[in-house]
């Protein structure tokens, strides 16, 4: 297929800007990061090993709850059913930002995705539904996220002591605040609010009577149904129906 047939084309001076812009929040995924980088020594990984995890996998809770499950012994089967659970949100993610990502090549679409976080998906599908298309900050902020993550498990690695507890510092709100920001920002539909506020209530449902991380499931599902049969499609997307 020609490069024609994939009209978005990323723009590389406004990839640059999306990284500058999510680079303050970035500041504070360092310091969950070194909480891992801890966390992991702490269970017997070599520090090459939880850098390595970092760089490839870049997925904080999952790597958390694998942690958990570390040992002599790795039971793997239950391992890969909890970072599946906690890290299926991405399914949705993913299909959320599909009007968008099928304007590029296959090559780009993918490797976009290995850099989506909740924090860049947040701000572009945002920006998507007032019928702006940014994928620069997929990339771009994406790029910042994952070398903060980096960086900070490897200040975990060889100077934990600094951190050990990001929690009693209150920086495990940060990310969630900045998500209700980008949720409730801008021009929201009453439909719009109603999708959150159904996922909002189905997760805290699950999280109350449903085994561990399955409300990240539950939520996401709730709040896709409505979106998908009941919320207007963004003025940019509307021819392609």
């Amino acid at each position: 297929m020609s490069v024609a047939s994939y009209p978005y084309q990323l723009q590389p001076a406004r990839v640059r800007v999306e990284f500058f812009r999510l680079l303050p929040i970035s500041m504070f995924v360092v310091a969950f990061g070194a909480a891992f980088g801890l966390a992991a020594t702490q269970k017997g990984l070599e520090p090459l090993q939880a850098m390595l995890m970092s760089a490839t996998v870049f997925a904080g809770a999952s790597q958390f709850a694998a942690v958990d499950m570390w040992g002599a012994e790795v039971a793997l089967l239950p391992m890969m059913a909890v970072v599946f659970a906690i890290n299926s949100r991405h399914l949705l993610m993913g299909a959320s930002l599909y009007p968008m990502l099928r304007e590029v090549s296959p090559g780009k679409r993918y490797g976009l995705l290995l850099l989506l976080t909740d924090a860049n998906w947040a701000v572009s599908a945002q920006e998507y539904q007032s019928g702006r298309r940014n994928l620069e900050v997929i990339l771009g902020g994406g790029l910042a996220l994952w070398l903060a993550w980096i960086l900070g498990t490897g200040l975990g690695v060889y100077f934990g002591g600094l951190l050990q507890n990001p929690k009693a510092l209150g920086l495990d709100m940060v990310l969630g605040c900045f998500l209700l920001a980008m949720a409730l920002g801008g021009k929201k539909s009453p439909r719009v609010l109603v999708a959150w506020t159904v996922a909002a209530l189905a997760s805290l449902a699950a999280w109350k009577w449903l085994p561990a991380n399955t409300h990240v499931v539950v939520g996401a599902l709730a709040g896709g149904v409505i979106g998908f049969f009941w919320l207007d499609k963004p003025p940019g997307d509307r021819h392609d129906h």
